[in-house]
């Protein structure tokens, strides 16, 4: 058995890099992937319900990009027959064992989402990955609407984001993103339309990758990107995946939400109920009283309330 890591997926064909020579291979994946047993200690194991008893579950683990493998290739067909333990996993973009996320946002068409950025902010910290945040197509945006983008988003920057504002077309801004890329995996992430693939052209001109045009008649874009694939660059690989437009947690009860909020956590030592207070309905909320002197900017904790009525509200899985 030989170990590989894959760095492209395009149906059940995987390209693996043997990692004895450096090589490239094609293989195919184990049909005993289709039935795995997995506890809650396993890297593969998915909490999908509210249950908090220690549970077995037999399921459907799938190799992917960023997999560690081991593979035989003693017969005329690579195949892949096991999967090595994950540190983390994300399902949509499909990619795993990833060291930092470029969470790309456009600041116009589509227009910027605060919703949209502390709901992934909350699925890095949960997957206990680092966001890079990419404010993409600057050019497109006047002045003064940019300025008062940036001032809210520097709120972020307190939190120790790192934020980086481009204009991928004519490259304003991607000379110092290149150094961010050593020795990481880093998978892009946003919405459909944000410029992913435009972002990418700009960072690896070689690539051509396939652009689209937002559809004024849906306010959206197609998919662009049709399989999942690992690039090599500035001594790192970058992940480039297909677009989405909706993405959602998985976090079953509500008092769970406010430990995913760093800048929550650090006040909540001055609520009134401690790290009792759900910073809802409480008296005496530290985090209520920072928005009110704006010391949190207001559609922070706005989103934080509306998750809380997602969670709240979703249906029951047991």
């Amino acid at each position: 058995m030989k170990k590989g890591f894959i760095k492209k997926m395009i149906s059940n064909h995987y390209t693996l890099i043997d990692l004895e020579n450096n090589q490239e291979v094609i293989a195919q994946a184990s049909g005993k992937f289709r039935y795995m047993k997995l506890d809650e200690d396993s890297s593969f194991y998915k909490k999908t319900s509210k249950k908090t008893k220690k549970e077995q579950k037999i399921t459907t683990v799938s190799p992917k990009v960023g997999d560690y493998v081991l593979f035989d290739d003693a017969e005329d067909q690579i195949i892949i027959r096991e999967i090595l333990p994950r540190k983390n996993d994300l399902d949509r973009p499909d990619v795993c064992n990833i060291d930092q996320v470029l969470l790309v946002f456009s600041a116009v068409n589509p227009d910027f989402s605060f919703h949209l950025l502390d709901k992934f902010l909350i699925i890095m910290n949960q997957e206990h990955l680092d966001p890079v945040i990419i404010i993409s197509k600057i050019d497109l945006i006047p002045e003064e609407k940019l300025n008062a983008l940036k001032k809210d988003l520097d709120y972020y920057k307190k939190m120790d984001y790192k934020i980086y504002y481009v204009n991928s077309k004519e490259r304003i801004g991607i000379d110092v993103l290149a150094n961010i890329f050593k020795d990481k995996i880093t998978v892009l992430a946003g919405q459909t339309g944000v410029g992913k693939s435009t972002l990418l052209n700009a960072l690896m001109p070689e690539l051509h990758l396939k652009t689209q045009e937002i559809s004024k008649a849906l306010g959206r874009g197609k998919h662009t990107t049709r399989h999942t694939e690992l690039y090599t660059y500035n001594e790192g690989y970058i992940v480039d995946t297909p677009g989405f437009s909706k993405i959602e947690f998985t976090i079953y009860h509500m008092d769970e939400l406010r430990h995913f909020y760093p800048d929550f956590v650090d006040l909540s030592m001055d609520c009134k109920f401690n790290t009792k207070c759900l910073h809802l309905n409480e008296p005496g909320c530290a985090i209520k009283e920072a928005v009110e002197n704006k010391e949190i900017i207001a559609s922070r904790y706005e989103n934080y309330v509306q998750f809380c009525e997602e969670i709240k509200n979703q249906k029951e899985k047991y």
